[in-house]
């Protein structure tokens, strides 16, 4: 597994932030103010007060709305909240006053449709690259953490009633199109981001239940190099006692490791189950090697 410093790892998240601020406020440049989208955030607010207050610069507002939230977070969430979200709520607005202000990014296609498919995929990119730094896009956010704090609603939620709260008050200045193109930003921001968040992270699970389960367990360890977990199970049925294997494999050994098992024993009882995240050793730091394992002995 890579090891970094603190130093270098800070400077990757930092990194990773400017990268997926940036997109963010591309996205939104490109693709959803110059077809008067609905979407949540500071930035439906801004625009909200752009239309009320003409000539108002919507990344000035978000700015300004972005400051003001995050001084509030400081207040309530504390000083870590604080540090964690301020990058992220500074570089966005600025990211996108710099996008506006680009030659032609409000031409890059003419079907609306296509504008909010891909805005609200690439979104949930960018959202979900902050999101694993352990960070926040800002704004919004904020307030979601406070009230979080202050009511114990689940995230979740909260997330979903300020965005259709922000939605709803520029629905009141579009057209039925453009809400239906700001939902469905929205549904697919969220399926990316979900998938985002756990890409590289998901493995499969394989529980075996066999007679010859020293066999399995020692052709797994030694030939797939897979870790192993011994259960004990009993049948439903009989009330047998059972030994079963358990491991936990990436996608791409399943079907090496079930054709494995099913020609020691093509009797084996074999489960298998996804898992989003896997943390410990083999997958979040290095691998433990037995001594038997390493000269290729029999275990």
């Amino acid at each position: 597994m890579w090891r970094f410093s603190r130093k270098i790892r800070a400077l990757i998240t930092l990194a990773i932030l400017v990268v997926g601020n940036t997109m963010v406020a591309f996205l939104v440049a490109a693709f959803i103010m110059p077809f008067g989208i609905i979407m949540g955030g500071t930035t439906g607010i801004g625009v909200i007060l752009g239309n009320v207050f003409p000539g108002l610069d919507v990344a000035l507002a978000v700015l300004i709305l972005n400051v003001v939230l995050l001084f509030f977070g400081l207040a309530v969430l504390g000083k870590k909240f604080f540090l964690t979200t301020v990058v992220s709520s500074v570089i966005y607005p600025v990211a996108l006053a710099v996008m506006e202000r680009i030659p032609g990014i409000t031409h890059l296609t003419d079907d609306p449709l296509l504008a909010a498919i891909f805005a609200g995929c690439l979104m949930g990119v960018a959202m979900g690259m902050v999101m694993r730094v352990g960070s926040s896009t800002g704004g919004m956010d904020v307030v979601v953490m406070v009230l979080h704090h202050w009511f114990h609603i689940p995230l979740s939620v909260l997330i979903y009633i300020t965005d259709f709260l922000v939605m709803g008050g520029m629905a009141l200045s579009c057209d039925s199109e453009q809400i239906m193109l700001g939902l469905l930003v929205l549904v697919l921001t969220g399926l990316v981001l979900d998938r985002t968040m756990i890409a590289g992270k998901d493995r499969v699970q394989v529980f075996i239940v066999s007679d010859r389960y020293e066999e399995i367990r020692e052709a797994l360890i030694l030939e797939k190099k897979v870790g192993v977990t011994m259960l004990m199970a009993e049948t439903g049925f009989k009330r047998e006692k059972k030994n079963g294997i358990m491991c936990v494999i990436s996608r791409r050994k399943v079907y090496d490791v079930t054709d494995l098992v099913c020609t020691i024993d093509p009797a084996a009882f074999i489960t298998i189950t996804k898992i989003n995240e896997v943390r410990g050793h083999g997958f979040t730091s290095a691998r433990v090697s037995l001594p038997a394992e390493e000269a290729g002995s029999s275990l």
